[in-house]
């Protein structure tokens, strides 16, 4: 089969392409033929061995998938081969196919195709454990997203809007924001061209905003978490402009709010019922048409670094999909 290696860390114009053996489940595992992988921003990270997870090399990037089953291990009980799963494995996706745990895997309804599928596990779990299980969202309150058009704030945009929100679309660019328009945002704020705090503010009649979702980090981290009401809550999902931010805690203080880790990636492994209540509320919005991932482009194999690269020099609009 085909498979995408990091065979020494680097860029995504490192990566090489190869023939590899087809893998054989052991017990407790199962062997998913690979329709369509997901790329994420992370995943320039980890080919420079700059992510939180650093597998052995050589490893194939790509966390999430969607496909059939063809093989099963030992012990399995809650799939057979021909069924239509998704799937998160934290790397090894961009390949023909992959092993993987029952614990990794969802069932894929006929309704949603693979590549939708193959988009929903990383950005929309992210964005829904975020929003329900650490911020305790309540309909009506005040959402602004940071980094609103990429593939993680599309998803916050949508699932706000889901659970009854009003939201604060937050981006660099009218293009950026028009997309965010399109999947649901109330209020849009460019913040190139507005003072953030400020805007925020004004958009709130002064009490602040009560959620801040914020994967942007950087410079408009402080100016966010000033822009929350009391008893606000800002969500710490990611690091996408590269610096991580120092916060006054003395705003955490006398604004009685909460600053709240958002790390899926564990939280999937300490609390799986959690996980799997939030992926099947997914995948019913999905075929009630309130959420619908934003495909940026679909990729053969062959064209993975030029897919990573377009992640990489922050190009990309919604989802990237590999076709393996």
């Amino acid at each position: 089969m085909k498979a995408v290696l990091c065979e020494r860390l680097g860029a995504p114009e490192d990566l090489v392409l190869r023939d590899i053996e087809m893998p054989s489940p052991g017990p407790g595992e199962l062997l998913v033929e690979v329709s369509a992988a997901a790329l994420n921003f992370f995943d320039t990270l980890i080919i420079e061995g700059k992510y939180q997870f650093r597998p052995e090399l050589p490893f194939s990037p790509g966390a999430e998938f969607a496909g059939r089953v063809l093989e099963t291990g030992e012990g399995i009980e809650a799939f057979e081969p021909g069924d239509r799963v998704m799937g998160y494995v934290r790397w090894g996706a961009v390949r023909g196919a992959v092993i993987a745990t029952e614990d990794d895997l969802v069932a894929l309804p006929d309704e949603v195709s693979d590549e939708a599928a193959a988009g929903l596990s990383v950005t929309y779990g992210t964005s829904l454990h975020a929003f329900r299980d650490r911020a305790r969202l309540e309909p009506g309150e005040t959402v602004a997203v940071l980094g609103a058009s990429g593939g993680v704030g599309l998803a916050a945009v949508e699932i706000a809007k889901a659970m009854g929100a009003r939201v604060i679309a937050c981006a660099s660019s009218a293009e950026k924001l028009e997309l965010a328009r399109a999947h649901g945002a109330d209020i849009l704020v460019n913040y190139t061209q507005e003072d953030l705090k400020t805007r925020l503010k004004q958009l709130t009649d002064g009490s602040g905003v009560d959620v801040v979702y914020d994967p942007v980090g950087g410079d408009l981290a402080e100016a966010a978490l000033r822009a929350t009401g009391w008893r606000g809550r800002y969500l710490v999902i990611g690091f996408a402009a590269g610096q991580i931010p120092k916060l006054p805690l003395n705003l955490v203080m006398l604004k009685g709010c909460d600053v709240l880790g958002v790390f899926w990636g564990d939280a999937i492994v300490r609390e799986p019922e959690a996980h799997r209540d939030n992926m099947e509320q997914l995948l019913a919005w999905m075929r009630e048409g309130r959420i619908r991932p934003h495909l940026h482009a679909v990729y053969p194999i062959e064209e993975t670094a030029r897919a990573l690269r377009e992640l990489a020099d922050r190009k990309v609009l919604g989802k990237v999909i590999i076709r393996p």
